[in-house]
């Protein structure tokens, strides 16, 4: 018999604000131990919660990124459960009334070769709740340690639909959902600062059938590739134990990346375990139609929208686009480039190819670079009017980068500039056809590549510095004259 997976994730977002979330208690990461944290965080006795606005606001405006429908009213519950990272043995979230019901991620699969566009799909959310990040445990020889530091942090739970059929859709569904909450900054999505972390719900059934399998839960996936990896190793493991007559158990199973085996945790938890309630010290929120078109104005264009435009009234092709969209600073840095040269190709072949090989060996961000879109933007227009060859401007381009000159002056300074002077360029020309007659008498007898014998010794003559185009043009006159 053959099996078909169902799969399901549900992804943790830390928003992006400068407090926590129902305190004024900073958020941040690397600090010291149990520094970041106040009464309301430790829940000390007599201690009351209050809503931070900036996270409603963010977590609404990712609602509206993906299409969600936001709630008109929502409310907090308490989800109660013992365990250390929680000091007070709840954690206040969203049970029946969340904030955001639906929406979907678009997603790109794979494509058939390297560099080529994929298939686009789209994966169905259930919905997106707002709640608190629970402190972290500090595992050492014999001791556990907590640290409440991130206790308190503004949390998004995204919850898609059981959709998901394989490892490769889960990953490309992690990639775009993360581009999409950079490029509305809500979060930065740091998978190693604990900023995304996701939980994959796993189940096969026979192929062809429409109902439900038993559900596992695979958990500690720290990285995409994790994610991608568990997902295949817990297909195999069901597919195994079906095919062998066992019974899959519902369970939560802790995944490892290096060694690629999962081990049994707990059997997993139902809704009813948690003893959900609403909470008493917190009132529910209304969202009014001002409300949600004030932050609907602030959304950004959608990635693969921005791609779409970008191929469309650009010009500019899918290997190109595919590099400097993910990065919505990248993708603006190409934009006002591209508008101030008017050659969108040329200038995203320099960000997508130098730039970016510059940022990587020097290790830095794009907002440090000393290139600017005004600087390509000038560099394109010089090699577009023949006054520095292209070989040349690489060289241009990796001075500019060291020392933030404009082109121009890098080109002053260094004599990268073409030889434009006609006349010696013809001089060249007629010494080079003078130095081999046979090639000449070739060429005029119909030989096309009988050129070619001239063009080395110009460009020597010229020390590398002619424009090739122009030597060709000059050779071919002066041959049939």
């Amino acid at each position: 018999m053959n099996y078909e997976a169902v799969i399901g994730l549900e992804v943790h977002v830390q928003i992006k604000t400068r407090s926590k979330m129902f305190t004024r208690a900073a958020t941040g990461y690397g600090e010291p131990a149990n520094t970041l944290t106040d009464p309301v965080v430790l829940a000390l006795p007599g201690t009351l919660p209050v809503m931070n606005k900036e996270a409603i606001d963010q977590i609404i405006k990712a609602g509206l990124l993906l299409g969600c429908e936001i709630a008109p009213v929502c409310k907090w519950d308490r989800k109660n459960y013992f365990y250390p990272d929680s000091p007070k043995n709840y954690q206040i979230s969203q049970y029946d009334q969340p904030i955001c019901r639906g929406g979907a991620v678009e997603i790109e699969l794979p494509g058939p070769a390297r560099n080529v566009m994929g298939e686009h799909q789209t994966i169905a959310l259930t919905r997106i709740h707002l709640e608190e990040d629970v402190g972290k445990l500090n595992h050492g020889e014999g001791v556990s340690l907590v640290d409440f530091n991130r206790a308190g942090t503004p949390l998004m739970e995204i919850v898609s639909e059981p959709v998901i059929r394989t490892a490769d859709e889960a990953f490309a569904y992690l990639t775009a959902l993360k581009t999409v909450m950079m490029y509305g900054a809500i979060s930065d999505c740091d998978m190693e600062k604990g900023q995304l972390r996701c939980d994959a719900n796993i189940s096969i059934r026979p192929e062809g059938s429409s109902g439900l399998g038993t559900k596992v839960e695979l958990k500690n996936l720290n990285s995409f590739s994790f994610v991608r990896d568990g997902i295949a190793h817990e297909i195999r493991r069901q597919v195994a134990v079906a095919q062998s007559g066992g019974t899959i158990v519902q369970e939560t199973r802790d995944y490892d990346g290096q060694t690629g085996e999962s081990r049994s945790l707990r059997s997993k938890e139902m809704a009813h375990d948690y003893r959900y309630f609403p909470d008493p010290d917190l009132m529910p929120v209304e969202v009014g139609e001002e409300w949600k078109a004030r932050l609907r104005s602030a959304c950004p264009e959608l990635p693969f929208d921005r791609q779409r435009r970008l191929q469309r009234d650009y010009g500019v092709p899918y290997t190109i686009t595919s590099v400097l969209v993910p990065d919505r600073e990248l993708g603006d840095f190409f934009e006002e480039a591209a508008r101030l040269c008017g050659k969108a190709q040329a200038a995203g072949n320099w960000i997508a190819n130098d730039l970016l090989r510059e940022l990587g060996a020097s290790k830095a961000a794009l907002a440090d670079s000393k290139v600017r879109p005004a600087h390509v933007a000038a560099l394109v227009r010089l090699v577009d009017s023949g006054a520095i060859l292209s070989n040349a401007a690489k060289e241009v381009f990796a001075e500019m980068f060291r020392t933030g000159e404009a082109p121009e002056a890098v080109v002053a300074r260094t004599g990268l500039g073409a030889q434009s002077d006609p006349g010696e360029l013809e001089r060249w020309c007629r010494e080079a056809i003078a130095a081999n007659p046979k090639s000449a008498a070739d060429f005029k007898a119909g030989k096309e590549s009988a050129i070619n014998a001239f063009k080395g010794p110009v460009m020597r003559a010229a020390k590398g510095k002619a424009d090739p185009k122009r030597v060709d043009e000059t050779l071919r006159r002066l041959l049939a004259g």
